[in-house]
């Protein structure tokens, strides 16, 4: 089924991101600036920038988005489980974990369900004290995993229910790919939504993304791919574009 998106709808669909180590304050004030400017969704960054960007975009409608355990996914539970805690406490609105990809290559499927849902509850929780939806995303580095890894994971977030499930880091060796985002989509069911990150650098990518049922877009190229989009949009004199 296809969707209506203004270029305002478009610019919603983006984590606007910045997760590198060396990353500075300036950095994350043109992080903050850019997804104002373009009225992108949210910032991703990493957890210890979450009150850094809270401060820059207070009193906004730009949600701050925490990584946690970012970008290998190899630290306990309850370290997730803090860090996550920290991160809302700080004043991040979303949050982004990375599954731990040791416990999924050996098949332990209870710690990885158990790693999920202490994480989704936590958000839960913190939608319930806020009165806001704090939305929960679980990365699954794809680029790692065998089609029988994504598929089980797909059935324990259709079980768990966070808010996304989300393909990639970025950080690893490939992104997002449209037969994911497929497979993603097919297989979670109709109450978790799908995110694409990853090598997303062109309008005609992100496109293919959106087609294939993501429903959100995490890219550092967001500012350049919703300039693709404008010009489009004048030279073809759209008010909207169907995908």
């Amino acid at each position: 089924m296809t969707k209506r998106y203004t270029l305002d709808g478009f610019a919603r669909l983006f984590d606007h991101t910045n997760l590198q180590p060396d990353a500075t304050d300036a950095d994350m004030r043109k992080l903050c600036d850019e997804a104002l400017e373009n009225h992108f969704c949210m910032v991703a960054i990493n957890s210890g920038q979450s009150a850094r960007c809270h401060a820059m975009l207070e009193g906004t409608d730009i949600h701050v988005g925490a990584a946690i355990g970012f970008p290998l996914g190899q630290t306990s539970i309850a370290s997730k489980t803090f860090e996550t805690k920290d991160a809302l406490a700080s004043g991040a609105d979303e949050i982004d974990y990375v599954v731990n990809l040791t416990e999924v290559k050996e098949g332990n499927w209870t710690y990885v369900t158990e790693e999920m849902r202490s994480i989704v509850d936590v958000c839960r929780e913190e939608t319930e004290r806020r009165g806001v939806l704090v939305p929960s995303k679980v990365i699954f580095e794809n680029c790692l995993l065998t089609q029988d890894e994504k598929l089980k994971l797909c059935e324990i977030a259709r079980e768990v229910e966070p808010t996304f499930v989300k393909t990639s880091t970025g950080f690893s060796t490939g992104g997002a790919t449209v037969d994911d985002v497929r497979l993603m989509r097919e297989n979670v069911g109709p109450n978790v939504k799908v995110k694409a990150a990853g090598k997303i650098r062109d309008a005609e990518t992100m496109l293919a993304m959106v087609a294939a049922g993501a429903e959100r877009i995490g890219a550092r190229a967001s500012v350049a791919i919703m300039a693709e989009l404008r010009q489009r949009f004048a030279a073809e004199g759209l008010d909207y574009l169907e995908v």
